[in-house]
């Protein structure tokens, strides 16, 4: 099995994919254990002196004016955890739970939150279990760290709660930790807040999104060349030359990859209506321009990415003289921006994707194919109400392009005036990235099957190759009506698994 070595100088995202998705093990790099215990050292040292130190010997959020003494400090941490485990809702899925958990154990092996090294290895511990906790869909704002989802961890390690052992069974913690031979942790100063405060949440369905909006974005530019062939559309809006006069960097992708999948293609540029077009509709000549923005804007939601999986995300920190000192580093603006403006760009892309479902589907437009792809139009509905679910889910994915950034609610009576709501940014995310793979999957259907009925004209290599693949997954060719939810299903899992970029990628090579 793949191993993880986590060290002091972060991790990277296909790191955080291998543990949330993959089960990756995950070990402690020698210079994370030497650093996490020269941080201890520091802590210990301000925690027998008799000033008060945030995080170490005070209280909390609006609670920190008190002075905690020597003999309540290891009652403090456990409470901190117990009262910050107060999720509700749903349960958040396995690999965000995962991804959470191994991304606080990155941040703690910094060597910048003053944990002791047997805490940090315990966390390891857990992930090589397989032992998950049960975190719910709501109580983090997204500052002062994801508190809600990462004290249900911290409960966790301290042998309370309930959590998911690897056979998927919801079980007491304790039990599970002890069939493991894992040893239950007594947090002590500063350790408690340690764990709880960051935006690791968040983060990790950053990672995990952007992993799953790089292969749509490649799908939606299959999809599209597929609709624009099944139309008879021009790839001639496609050269090379006509992007490099407007240099955005993910356009000139999108177009080369539409145009690596229509090499060869004998349905481009044909007009078979009594008004040749000159130019064809928005949604097929502009694609790789509205793809291509939103390539761009994952390119920049992949920087802030990266500089947070770089980052050491605590409050107070340890820092190399031996200060430890509070911050606001935990807010998590940069973050819940870039979930917030992924989800604007994945509306967007299957806005344009279900407008060219709609017009294959339209006798009025779709240059001589049959109304709504039907076998005998009137007695068979064809694709009709494929194109209803499709527009309900771009519907779906409109609401949740709201941004939750650009909300604050004020918590601990005033202290935290302002707070990103980034966990809700990347909660409501992961829907939109799940509804645009639905999206995408409908057009492929109709797209095919609208190819496939352009009798006498041969589509390109790369889009017989799709079809011949689709078609083998169990998604149906053009035919009378039938049980439709089936073939809906089968393409979805076909665009979900990267089977459509594989199938075009063995013609083409890789796409961009």
């Amino acid at each position: 099995m793949h191993t993880v070595v986590v060290g002091t100088s972060g991790v990277t995202a296909s790191d955080v994919l291998a543990v949330a998705r993959d089960g990756a093990r995950v070990e402690l790099a020698g210079e994370a254990v030497a650093a996490l215990a020269a941080a201890r050292e520091i802590v210990d040292a301000l925690a027998a002196k008799p000033d008060p130190v945030y995080g170490v010997s005070t209280g909390f959020g609006a609670l920190a004016t008190r002075h905690i003494s020597q003999e309540l400090r290891t009652q403090l941490q456990r409470n901190i955890v117990r009262s910050h485990a107060a999720g509700m809702g749903p349960r958040v899925e396995r690999e965000v739970v995962r991804a959470l958990m191994f991304l606080r154990l990155k941040t703690v092996c910094s060597g910048h939150t003053g944990v002791r090294p047997e805490v940090a290895q315990t966390m390891a511990d857990l992930l090589n279990a397989g032992i998950t906790p049960v975190v719910h869909e709501y109580g983090s704002l997204g500052c002062s760290g994801d508190l809600a989802p990462l004290s249900h961890c911290a409960l966790t390690l301290m042998g309370e709660g309930d959590a998911e052992g690897p056979d998927g069974t919801v079980r007491p913690a304790a039990e599970l930790l002890a069939e493991h031979g894992i040893e239950p942790v007594e947090l002590r100063e500063k350790e408690g807040l340690a764990l709880l405060n960051g935006t690791d949440g968040m983060l990790g369905m950053l990672v995990m999104a952007l992993a799953d909006l790089d292969t749509l974005y490649k799908s939606a530019d299959i999809t599209a060349a597929l609709s624009l062939e099944a139309l008879l559309g021009t790839d001639k809006v496609l050269a090379p030359e006509l992007h490099a006069i407007r240099p955005h960097p993910g356009q000139g992708a999108a177009a080369a990859n539409m145009l690596a999948v229509l090499k060869g293609s004998g349905l481009t540029g044909h007009h078979q209506d009594d008004a040749p077009r000159v130019q064809d509709a928005y949604s097929v000549r502009c694609a790789p321009q509205v793809a291509g923005a939103g390539r761009d804007t994952m390119a920049h939601a992949r920087l802030v990415a990266d500089r947070e999986l770089a980052s050491a995300v605590d409050n107070p920190v340890v820092l190399p003289d031996g200060r430890v000192e509070s911050n606001g580093n935990f807010h998590g603006a940069p973050v819940a921006y870039v979930l917030d403006f992924l989800a604007i760009a994945a509306a967007d892309l299957a806005s344009i994707a279900e407008r060219r479902t709609d017009r294959l589907l339209d006798k009025n437009r779709s240059h001589g194919l049959p109304p709504f792809l039907a076998d005998d139009p009137g007695v068979d509905s064809g694709l009709m109400i494929a194109q209803y679910t499709q527009a309900a889910l771009v519907s779906e994915l409109k609401r949740l392009a709201v941004p939750a950034s650009a909300d604050s609610i004020p918590s601990s009576a005033m202290q935290e005036d302002h707070v990103s709501m980034g966990w809700s940014a990347a909660r409501k995310l992961r829907t939109a990235v799940d509804n645009l793979t639905r999206v995408i999957a409908v057009e492929l259907y109709a797209a095919t099957r609208a190819i496939e009925l352009r009798e006498g004209l041969s589509p390109a290599p790369a889009s017989q190759a799709v079809i011949e693949a689709v078609r083998a997954a169990g998604v149906q060719g053009p035919g009378p009506d039938r049980f439709l939810a089936p073939d809906l299903a089968a393409a979805d899992a076909f665009v979900r698994e990267g089977r459509l970029v594989a199938a075009v990628e063995a013609v083409t090579g890789p796409l961009q």
